[in-house]
C-alpha cells in the first residue's frame, strides 16, 4: 500500500510539473501573441501615411479624369449650341431680308 501511495505522490508531482509547464507555455504563447499584435498595429500605423498618399493619388487621378471628361462634354455641347445658333441666325437673316425686300409679305 505504501508503494501505491508513493507512486500516486510521484504521479501527482509529475502532473503538477506538467501543469506548471503547460501554464508557463500558455503564458509564453499569450505574451508572444500580444507582442505580435502590437508589432502588427505599429506596422500598420507606420504604413498609414503611405496608404493615405496612395488613396489620395488615386482620388486625384479619378477627379482629373472626371474633369477632363466633363470639359470634353462641355466643349461638345458648346459646339453643338453654336451650330444651332448659327443655323437660327441664318434663318432669321433670311426672314428679315425677305421682309425688307418684300414689305407686302408678312
Amino acid at each position: 500500500m505504501e508503494e501505491v501511495l508513493q507512486r500516486l505522490l510521484k504521479a501527482e508531482g509529475t502532473a503538477e510539473a506538467i501543469a506548471k509547464e503547460a501554464d508557463a507555455e500558455r503564458e509564453r504563447m499569450v505574451q508572444e501573441a500580444k507582442a505580435e499584435a502590437v508589432a502588427a498595429e505599429q506596422s500598420f500605423q507606420e504604413r498609414l501615411p503611405d496608404i493615405r498618399a496612395s488613396l489620395l493619388e488615386k482620388a486625384e487621378a479619378n477627379a482629373q479624369q472626371t474633369l477632363t471628361e466633363l470639359k470634353r462634354r462641355y466643349e461638345e455641347r458648346h459646339a453643338d449650341l453654336r451650330d444651332v445658333a448659327s443655323e437660327h441666325e441664318r434663318e432669321a437673316i433670311e426672314v428679315v431680308l425677305s421682309i425688307l425686300l418684300d414689305p407686302q409679305r408678312t
